[in-house]
């Protein structure tokens, strides 16, 4: 994983920490920032990036974007069975 592929899963984990808050949070938190330091960060990936990341991170999908990172095939679903 490069530095910047860290740096926009490091991103995606606070923001799902900071949606999941947003039950409890008051004041709610600003998730703008977030969503700017994933595009900013996704703008810095180089040249022969894994199709399937540029595709999640184009479309928004951070926990695909996440499960991705973690090694896991987010197309194939977490059944255990």
């Amino acid at each position: 994983m490069t530095a910047v592929e860290q740096s926009i899963l490091d991103a995606v984990r606070e923001l799902e920490r900071a949606v999941a808050a947003m039950s409890t949070s008051d004041p709610k938190p600003n998730l703008l920032p977030l969503f700017a330091r994933i595009d900013e960060l996704s703008r810095q990936l180089p040249p022969g990036t894994s199709s399937d990341l540029l595709h999640y991170l184009q479309r928004k999908s951070y926990q695909k974007v996440r499960l991705w990172l973690e090694g896991i095939d987010p197309e194939k679903g977490t059944c255990r069975r």
